[in-house]
């Protein structure tokens, strides 16, 4: 697997790479903040952080939640990467 922030799916005992945050990443730095700063100073949940950290799916209420907290749209977060 060559990332490791992106949501999977077993298809017919393969793995498919649908859904990537690796905007995420870039989209926190760039608007100055942290993983830290999000949970301690905005709110959100640890798990969260884990969750999409670890590629597993988050709610669109938490993407909501993101936007709004970074300022920033559904695409500065996630990214659907078609299975090639």
């Amino acid at each position: 697997m060559t990332n490791c922030v992106t949501l999977q799916l077993k298809k017919r005992g393969c793995e498919v790479t649908m859904i990537s945050y690796k905007p995420f990443y870039n989209t926190l730095r760039q608007k100055g903040f942290t993983e830290y700063g999000l949970i301690f100073k905005q709110g959100l949940s640890a798990n969260t952080i884990h969750r999409i950290k670890k590629g597993e799916a988050i709610t669109t209420k938490t993407l909501d939640t993101l936007c709004s907290i970074l300022e920033c749209k559904v695409e500065d977060i996630i990214v659907y990467e078609a299975d090639e």
